[in-house]
């Protein structure tokens, strides 16, 4: 009980209290002494006191001095003392285990507990063994301390990797599994983030074949705080390499021949590994022929042998080349592909003016668009060829100087315009078939390949035409007569009109000037009426010289489909009309009289006279009004129909 209160209590506390207990009793059971100084009591028990004693500052400096510890003594002694805080490692003996947990002396009042289930079963710990633990409570709700195996072991292995870190020391990992980016690699305990890019040097295709592998790295980021590590197995290839890329570049020369593994495909070329430097091979030095894309010709890790063309040892740059292995193509063209031999090639591109036939790789020919066909007008290559084609051509010339070859698949068949005039005099009849349609005439096929034009002035004797669609439509057959071939021009000149005969000397006999004949109205202008007469002619009765609103006043009176006559004054053949004439058209000016004079004048001639009558200059103004004019079928304010193909 008093060894426990001097623990509690201070030595000159117990003391006093010791002291005013003895005096107090003293003074109870003892006769009272004489007046003395309590200094001098002695007859107190002198054994209560016997090991305490009051020493002062000077004397404790002056014992240390006297007296000093020896080092193993001190250490010896330092031992025995526990310093114990929560949160650190520390080490126990283990003193008991029980089926859930195992005790371990750790130096304090009570034995800590660690759950058995962090030990391995494989290694569970012994009666009396040393072990390592994590003090993670002192004292728990239940009065328990607290230890972990597993804390201490992670916080052993993380300080492990902390000093490999400072160092740069290279360790070993096994990668356990695939996640988004790279990979997870066990460190034992602790578990750190292999990017994707720093596995290898070069890129990898397939990261599965290195799952459950183990592999050597060097941590590259240490995150205390999140206790996050990222390492790198690419470092310390880079290291490896360093030195076999500087020797290298020592010996690299222009034209030096070297073997390499692909380590990359790109749109734009190659990277190849040539142990230690990267080098790229474009994509116009893989093939002296035209390649879309590498992978045509390359693939992933192939072995290859490439030449150096340029290098830059500042910039550790270097260019290579796989067609400069091989000679030019273009050396000996001529002898491969003379002039006038037909050849085979296939369509790697397509133009507007024509298409590209590569004969191998490295020699390209063009076919123009105007040497694929002889006779049709072919606008644009992709009308006949598709990429990828095999066709045959002829050569035509060969350019060495700017590497050009000129080909011609219509030279493979006899230009059938040779003998076109032959086959298609001038007079004879042929029959046809409409192929298309345009504002100023039809054209007609004679032949596949052999086409002709008939102008829509050749369409009818008696009839102005403004477009062929009024006398034929696409498609139909029929005969036409040959009014002109022009070899050099290669244009064949047709005639619908002559194949019939010219019904105008029957015509002119018919419309005898001066008599009185009538027609349906079909056209009322504003210069004049037409009218539809016999034998398939159109008359025409100009108006007389009047003011533009007299003359539009007076058309107003007449409708289309009504019946009309008028006095005959000329017939015109070119211009495909009967001209009439009629007083109340003739203008307002003009005598009575002037109906009855004209018939009279026109009686008088000579009916063996030419066409054109030699009649009164009065009336021959009246009646060529509308000639002078510009009069035609149209009216002044119709909009004219584009000259565009049906």
């Amino acid at each position: 009980m008093f060894e426990e209160q001097i623990k509690e209590q201070g030595v000159e506390e117990i003391l006093e209290t010791t002291v005013e207990t003895v005096v107090e009793k003293v003074s109870v059971e003892a006769p009272t002494p004489p007046a003395e100084p309590v200094a001098e009591i002695n007859y107190l028990n002198p054994e209560l006191f016997h090991d305490i004693r009051i020493v002062g500052q000077s004397e404790i400096e002056t014992y240390n001095l006297e007296n000093e510890v020896s080092a193993e003594l001190e250490k010896l002694y330092l031992s025995t003392l526990g310093d114990i805080t929560e949160h650190s490692l520390i080490k126990g003996r283990v003193v008991g285990m029980n089926d859930r947990d195992v005790l371990i002396d750790i130096g304090f009042k009570s034995e800590g507990i660690i759950d058995r289930h962090e030990f391995n079963k494989d290694d569970l710990p012994t009666i009396g063994d040393q072990v390592e633990v994590y003090l993670e409570f002192i004292e728990d709700a239940s009065g328990n301390t607290i230890l972990s195996k597993e804390k201490a072991d992670f916080m052993r292995r993380w300080q492990e990797l902390r000093d490999a870190f400072d160092e740069e020391t290279v360790i070993t990992g096994t990668i356990v599994r695939r996640i988004k980016g790279g990979m997870i690699v066990d460190l034992g305990v602790v578990q750190a983030f292999l990017p994707g890019s720093q596995v290898d040097v070069r890129p990898i295709q397939d990261f599965d074949i290195y799952l459950d592998k183990e592999i050597e790295i060097r941590i590259v980021k240490f995150n205390e705080a999140r206790k996050n590590i990222v390492v790198s197995h690419k470092v310390i290839l880079e290291e490896s390499l360093k030195e076999q890329r500087e020797a290298l570049f020592k010996e690299l020369e222009v034209g030096s021949i070297l073997e390499g593994r692909v380590k990359n495909i790109t749109d734009f070329g190659v990277f190849i590994d040539l142990g230690g430097i990267d080098g790229l091979l474009h994509i116009t030095d893989i093939s002296w022929g035209r390649i879309n894309h590498p992978s045509e010709v390359i693939e992933m890790n192939d072995a290859i042998t490439v030449k150096v063309i340029e290098y830059d040892e500042e910039r550790k740059r270097v260019s290579l080349g796989l067609k400069q292995l091989v000679a030019h193509p273009w050396d000996d063209v001529e002898i491969k592909f003379p002039v006038g031999n037909v050849v085979k090639g296939k369509v790697v591109s397509l133009t507007n003016y024509g298409c590209f036939i590569e004969l191998e790789p490295g020699v390209e020919g063009l076919i123009h668009v105007s040497e694929i066909s002889w006779t049709k007008h072919i606008k644009n290559p992709s009308e006949v060829y598709t990429m990828g084609d095999e066709i045959e051509a002829k050569v035509l010339s060969i350019d060495i100087d700017d590497r050009k070859i000129s080909l011609g698949v219509k030279q493979l068949t006899p230009d059938p315009w040779d003998q076109i005039e032959e086959r298609y005099m001038v007079g004879t009849v042929h029959k046809c078939k409409i192929q298309n349609l345009t504002q100023f005439g039809a054209f007609a096929e004679l032949e596949e390949g052999i086409d002709g034009l008939i102008h829509v002035s050749d369409l009818s004797w008696t009839k102005v035409i403004k477009h062929p669609k009024e006398v034929v439509e696409k498609g139909q057959e029929l005969e036409v007569r040959i009014l002109e071939v022009s070899r050099e021009n290669r244009r064949i000149s047709l005639g619908y009109r002559q194949v019939f005969e010219d019904p105008w000397p029957e015509i002119v006999n018919h419309y005898q000037a001066g008599n009185e004949i009538s027609g349906e109205i079909i056209r009322v202008l504003d210069k004049g009426i037409i009218i539809q007469l016999e034998m398939d002619v159109e008359g025409i009765i100009p108006f007389g010289k009047m003011s533009k609103r007299d003359r539009k006043a007076l058309a107003s009176q007449y409708e289309v489909g009504a019946n009309l006559s008028g006095i005959v004054m000329t017939v015109a053949p070119d211009d495909k009309k009967v001209v009439l004439y009629k007083e109340e058209l003739a203008g307002t000016g003009k005598s009575t009289n002037a109906t009855n004079e004209v018939k009279q004048y026109l009686k008088n001639q000579d009916t063996d006279s030419s066409e054109k009558l030699d009649l009164p200059q009065e009336l021959l103004d009246m009646a060529s009004e509308a000639e002078k004019d510009g009069i035609s079928d149209e009216p002044e304010d119709s909009d004219s129909e584009t000259a565009t193909e049906e």
